[in-house]
């Protein structure tokens, strides 16, 4: 695959998971057997990609030990005969390439991803943030088919889309796309956090992009937007307004966002992962079972 490398930003201060957040990332919060970020790495290295740049803030260095090597954490397994847990590691010896870069001021999205400018130089790459898992079915295709969209249609972009209640339009990036919006579209506007009356569609971005490197100028003529940040929502409107071609791809059957922003979504990320484990997925179904059934009985 020609577009092998991922900018995965992991910056963000997680404030509304306080105090969950207020000593580990929230990129590192578990959901189910796993931290939501491995979720993401596996997900990228699933469909092809092979080098990992991930943009970091302060106290971030939990997520490079976690996909570092630990010799000790091995040898320790193999001396106390628990070598079959050796297997949970195999995502540290995957062979990818793990970068890391700090994004020094939190000036938003948009600013994370031109951090990883130096680096990716000139290639095209895939933004997937660090805090949104698509599942449970797993490992989603979404970034695969997304470069295979960006490559076949000759785009400056291609974004995952999912539809959401539009009560919620105003917590995300909305498409506004050309025409009918099948299961695949281009994009005639994109509006960054609309009011419900003004959006115009409720086509939320789904926390995946393919990105030509055009998108760098884009963001260095972006000016700071809704919250005083670089929106990368308002930089792919210059590509949009330059006559680039954006393209996007709704999220298919089975395949859901979790954005583990709050406490609702962790929630329901948590539980919709530990109900899908091969292992425990089953008893934990009927223990939920019994417990809204007592809860039934109180009312």
């Amino acid at each position: 695959m020609s577009i092998d490398i991922a900018v995965i930003p992991v910056a963000g201060r997680g404030t509304r998971l306080l105090p969950l957040t207020k000593s580990q990332p929230k990129e590192m919060l578990p959901v189910g057997r796993k931290p939501v970020v491995q979720y993401v790495v596996e997900e990228l290295a699933h469909s092809g990609i092979q080098k990992l740049l991930f943009i970091t803030g302060p106290d971030k260095g939990v997520i490079e030990n976690h996909f570092d090597i630990q010799a000790e954490l091995i040898q320790h397994l193999r001396e106390t005969h628990k070598e079959e847990l050796l297997g949970e590691l195999d995502f540290d010896r995957n062979g990818l390439a793990y970068l890391y870069t700090r994004q020094r001021r939190q000036l938003g999205l948009g600013h994370a991803v031109l951090c990883a400018r130096p680096l990716v130089r000139d290639s095209a790459f895939v933004v997937a943030l660090g805090d949104s898992l698509i599942g449970p079915e797993r490992p989603s295709t979404v970034v695969g088919r997304l470069i295979e969209l960006f490559e076949t249609m000759g785009a400056e972009a291609a974004i995952a889309f999912e539809e959401v209640p539009w009560n919620d339009v105003a917590h995300y990036g909305i498409a506004q796309p050309r025409g009918e919006a099948g299961e695949v579209f281009e994009l005639a506007d994109l509006v960054e956090k609309p009011h419900r009356a003004d959006a115009p569609s409720n086509l939320a971005i789904a926390a995946r992009y393919v990105l030509a490197p055009s998108v760098f100028d884009a963001l260095e003529r972006t000016d700071p937007g809704k919250g005083n940040e670089i929106q990368l929502t308002d930089a792919l409107r210059l590509v949009l307004q330059d006559g680039g071609k954006i393209v996007g791809l709704r999220l298919a059957e089975g395949e859901t966002r979790f954005d583990v922003g709050s406490f609702d979504s962790y929630f329901r990320a948590f539980a919709a992962y530990a109900l899908a484990d091969p292992e425990h997925g089953e008893a934990v179904r009927r223990d939920l079972e019994r417990l809204l059934n007592q809860c039934e009985r109180l009312v």
